[in-house]
């Protein structure tokens, strides 16, 4: 019945169906899409959110307002974490006072860098860069991997590919700027990106693609096997841009908004929600087939 399930859910997610359902009106947390099960590795995806403005204040209160009942414990930040001038005092305006009740209470933050990014910016602590550019650490069964997309020079490639190849982890998850896969229309697909990126994404497995840069909401239908997100409207927004195409399974570009993620067993649930608290897209992706190292030699 569990081989049942994911075989339906994945026929669904193709056709741009989601488990749960589109939801709309304020949503109790819990009430829809995240399961929030115990010992499951819960994360929030978001980009695009240093403006420090109202919207990514009200953004992050929502954050705070589902974690004291979906208690996730880190966030990937997709990039373009801060606009404008970065001086020291910015980073106090633009992160740590809207995310200050989230880093109390131990949330991590593991930054990629954008284009709005100053590089200098991976020495910043609560970014958890280590100096980096580019960087794994892995959570439980899911091995996380950031990348510089504003640069990716053949030694960058080199390490992805030492990195997804060496990786045991049961979910690899890649995150980073510039999305392989777009419908916004500011941007759009980054095709130059992709021919680089893709090849090592399908020879090594990766299951999960974030990226941002377009400020929207995209889920992609899964593309060679892979699962896409853009989400690069927690503090930006342009309204309207999003130009629904083929490659469109859900998307929406009316507001702010976040993602929240439950990796649980051999299943990640997906719930996206905005700044007032409203389910704009739900459901489940069903991990594909275990990558087997003997695979890359084929």
């Amino acid at each position: 019945m569990d081989a049942l399930r994911r075989l339906l859910a994945t026929v669904l997610v193709a056709l741009g169906v989601t488990a749960s359902g589109l939801t709309s009106g304020a949503q109790t947390p819990g009430a829809a899409g995240v399961p929030n099960r115990k010992d499951s590795l819960k994360f929030v995806a978001m980009g695009d959110n240093g403006t420090g403005d109202r919207a990514q204040y009200e953004v992050a209160a929502q954050m705070h307002r589902w974690h004291g009942t979906f208690p996730f414990e880190l966030v990937i930040m997709l990039g373009d974490n801060m606009y404008g001038s970065q001086r020291p005092r910015d980073f106090v305006d633009k992160f740590e006072t809207p995310y200050k009740p989230l880093l109390e209470a131990g949330v991590k933050f593991y930054a990629a860098l954008g284009n709005h990014d100053n590089v200098t910016s991976r020495f910043y602590k609560p970014w958890n860069m280590n100096g980096e550019r580019y960087y794994s650490y892995a959570k439980r069964r899911v091995r996380f991997f950031v990348l510089d997309s504003d640069y990716m020079e053949p030694k960058q490639l080199h390490w992805i590919e030492n990195e997804l190849k060496d990786a045991r982890e049961d979910w690899k998850i890649v995150y980073f700027h510039h999305p392989l896969y777009s419908s916004g229309g500011t941007h759009g697909s980054q095709v130059d990106l992709r021919v680089t990126l893709e090849p090592l994404f399908v020879k090594y497995g990766v299951n999960v693609v974030y990226s941002g840069h377009d400020h929207i909401y995209e889920r992609v239908k899964p593309q060679k096997g892979i699962y896409y997100f853009v989400s690069g409207s927690a503090g930006q927004l342009r309204r309207g841009d999003l130009r629904k195409t083929a490659l469109t399974a859900a998307g929406y570009d009316q507001d702010q908004s976040f993602i929240l993620n439950e990796v649980a067993g051999d299943e990640l649930f997906f719930q996206v929600v905005t700044r007032t608290g409203t389910t704009v897209d739900a459901g489940m992706l069903p991990r594909q087939p275990k990558f087997k190292p003997t695979d890359a030699s084929r």
